[in-house]
């Protein structure tokens, strides 16, 4: 198989492209290092491209290496043909280099097995010769072995030897590759999902699936994965019902010779049926009958879910992947003390207040909740906080007792607004994986003599200041969005996930003085043990003043350097260059293009020269100026940006959270009525925004736009603040429905 033509042919990239970014990976480096930069090299791959052609990269390799195993294996078997091998060669997924492995399989002892042990292997060869003109019966006799065998082996009766040969041929039948192809085929085309109540009695989320049937070929990923988890959980029962005369008819026509016979075959005639008027055919589609039932059926009941699964399961993962990054890259709030809440009932709600470095200045419990209800004490707290730390903005965990806090706080804010004349607003912030990681082994050698509860809170107030130091802190399934990520292969969506947090820490670079291990080791060319060995090297050793003391870091040798430098910024360091993602490689080149313009790479420092500096480079002649540099245009293109907006955010880009200082309550909803909202989660099926009342509210793919939307992600990304108009409401099920139209 031709690899690289392969992978080019799939992602609609050239040839080239592929074979020089293969050669990138070979080599060790990491893919945040070539999209960022290689970029001459791959022809400006984006780091999604990259992620997939390494993907397929690794699945195809594996798949040469199976075939290689299973040709080797076939051949040691003496049976190896040119048609295997050309079959082989042809084989594009792992499952048909099984399938065509199947019937050369050392197997478990089995009924075909068995009766090839008692010597029936010419009597089932015989009849699917479909040439002897003595009829099968009296064949058969001649196979009987009583005498002088032990009893496994004994053969008492034609109809013995019949039955014996007939499962020979039923798992020929059932291991032939060309025949389960064209049983899958008819599958894709004909098959269909059906799912019944176990108990139809019983509510359950699932209710829509309790009489429910799809076509294979087109039912959703989201339905696979919801009907999966309500069979895991014991609600649904769930078949493939698939057109099995037809299935039948096809193999009878490619086993039985005599083709008119085949339309005239009796389809109920039963599997275990033999006696002496017994023909070639009717013991031929006896055994097509056995080998369908109890081989095939099975079997490819298995293959299909098991592969419906894998698709969903695969766009699952990239759903949340997508989602991941949009949460990791939302906008910081900056320059802001925040008093991070986290709601409780019975417990109390905690409190932690954490300055515009997230230096943790005073934390709290109060009480305003069920069943202690103590909102005037609550009160006189909040506003000895207020007070005393001169807060900016609360952040609310969204959990349990989170409507009720949100009231609270709004009443609270309100009141000190009138008394003390300062607008204090709120933010409702995800807490999903807050009370992992307050357990976390990382949170006690954060805060070694804070309680666990109030570590929760903390990070509620952290992620609103910088949501990637926060979030990477957790293990990414723990972070509260996607689809169905529970149910999907854990170690895919772990690899997965770790890709996308890379991806995310290294397209806004980290602070190599104040970046802790957990956000380091996200770092191209940086594992958690060199992650460990920055930190505790800035702790005996102080600030890092340049990249190039990097090297002084036990175990971070040259590789490491040139694969991480570029990601580290180092400000109000020795070179201005290091707050920018020009790499080290590039000074010379960046320097000379500076000096070029007039300007001394000290002026990155000096916000008037900037501006001047900003426009000397956007009249530049990218092309001409390259080549005098000697450098490519795309490494051109790429300085020049970083040098227009020395130390800038990518994230400040991003949209803000909204901020509110009044509470909406379900009740207040009414159909017609606009709100503002932020885009907390996407599916396949839709959106749903947080529109300040208990639940997230949902956008159907068919309410985003008047144009057909093929993917939610098209129009909305996480963090989004969207315009919505409220088209129905489930007051029992506190459910809400909106509309972007």
């Amino acid at each position: 198989m031709n690899i690289i033509g392969k992978i080019a042919t799939e992602l609609n990239i050239r040839e080239n492209q592929v074979e020089k970014t293969v050669e990138l990976i070979d080599e060790g480096n990491t893919i945040p290092f070539i999209a960022r930069y290689r970029k001459e090299v791959t022809g400006n791959l984006s780091d999604e491209t990259l992620r997939d052609l390494n993907d397929r990269l690794t699945y195809l390799r594996n798949l040469e290496k199976r075939k290689e195993e299973v040709k080797n294996s076939i051949e040691n078997q003496g049976k190896l043909t040119e048609e295997i091998v050309a079959e082989l060669e042809k084989a594009e997924t792992l499952a048909e280099v099984e399938d065509i492995y199947r019937p050369y399989k050392q197997k478990k002892k089995t009924r075909g097995t068995t009766a090839k042990a008692k010597g029936l292997e010419e009597l089932a060869n015989n009849i699917l010769e479909q040439s002897n003109d003595v009829p099968i019966y009296e064949e058969a006799k001649k196979y009987i072995k009583i005498e002088e065998v032990e009893d496994a082996l004994k053969v008492e009766t034609p109809e013995d030897a019949l039955s014996g040969a007939k499962d020979i041929i039923a798992e020929q039948i059932s291991d032939d590759t060309e025949f389960r192809r064209m049983i899958k085929k008819i599958y894709y085309r004909e098959g269909i999902v059906e799912t019944t109540a176990t108990n139809p009695e019983e509510k359950s989320t699932y209710n829509m699936y309790y009489s429910f049937g799809e076509k294979i070929s087109t039912i959703p990923s989201h339905r696979i994965l919801a009907i999966n988890r309500g069979e895991k959980e014991e609600f649904l029962k769930v078949k493939i019902t698939k057109p099995e005369e037809k299935i039948l008819y096809n193999l009878a026509k490619k086993t039985i010779k005599d083709y008119k016979y085949t339309n005239n075959l009796n389809m109920d005639m039963k599997v275990d049926e033999i006696s002496s008027y017994i023909s070639r055919e009717d013991l031929l589609f006896q055994a097509i009958k056995d080998g369908w039932k109890r081989l095939i059926e099975p079997s490819v009941d298995r293959e299909i879910r098991n592969d419906l699964t894998e698709k969903a399961d695969e766009k699952a993962i990239k759903v949340f992947g997508k989602n991941a990054k949009q949460l990791l890259l939302g906008a910081p709030l900056k320059g802001l003390t925040v008093l991070g809440f986290d709601p409780a009932y019975r417990t109390g709600c905690k409190l932690a207040t954490i300055d515009e470095t997230g230096k943790v200045l005073g934390t709290g419990v109060i009480y305003p909740t069920e069943p202690q209800n103590d909102i005037e004490g609550s009160k006189k707290t909040l506003f000895k906080m207020f007070d005393e730390y001169n807060i900016d903005m609360v952040a609310i965990g969204n959990g349990t007792a989170s409507r009720e806090s949100e009231q609270f706080v709004s009443d609270t804010i309100k009141e000190y607004k009138e008394k003390k004349g300062k607008e204090i607003y709120y933010v409702i912030v995800s807490e999903a994986g807050a009370s992992v990681y307050s357990a976390s082994k990382l949170a006690t050698e954060e805060y070694p003599d804070l309680n666990v509860s109030i570590r929760g809170a903390i990070s509620i107030a952290r992620r609103l200041q910088d949501p990637l130091a926060e979030f990477v802190k957790i293990d990414p399934k723990a972070i509260g969005i996607g689809q169905y990520q529970h149910d999907v292969n854990q170690k895919k969506l772990s690899e997965s996930l770790t890709n996308v947090v890379e991806d995310a820490v290294n397209e806004v670079g980290v602070d190599v003085n104040t970046a802790t291990p957990s956000l380091l080791s996200y770092v191209s060319g940086i594992n958690s043990g060199i992650a460990k060995n920055i930190v505790k090297y800035r702790e005996e050793n102080g600030k890092f003043t340049e990249r190039k003391q990097l090297l002084k870091v036990p175990k971070l040798g040259k590789v490491a350097f040139e694969q991480c430098s570029g990601f580290m910024r180092v400000p109000e360091g020795k070179n201005p260059l290091e707050i920018t993602a020009v790499h080290p490689e590039s000074y010379d080149a960046t320097e000379k293009l500076i000096n070029k313009l007039g300007y001394k790479k000290e002026d990155l420092l000096d916000k008037e020269k900037i501006v001047n500096m900003r426009n000397d480079l956007a009249k530049l002649d990218v092309k001409k100026t390259a080549q005098e540099l000697e450098i490519g245009d795309i490494t051109l293109e790429d300085i020049i940006k970083e040098l227009s907006k020395p130390g800038r955010d990518v994230r400040d880009e991003m949209p803000k959270p909204v901020f509110r200082s009044d509470v909406l309550k379900f009740e207040d909803l009414q159909i017609g009525q606009e709100l503002t909202g932020t885009v907390r989660n996407i599916t396949d099926f839709g959106a749903f925004v947080d529109v300040g009342v208990k639940h997230d509210g949902l956008v159907h793919i068919s309410e985003m736009s008047d144009k057909y939307v093929r993917n939610p992600s098209e129009i909305v990304s996480i963090g989004d603040v969207v315009k919505v108009k409220v088209i129905d409401i489930d007051q029992e099920r506190q459910k809400v429905k909106l509309s972007m139209k």
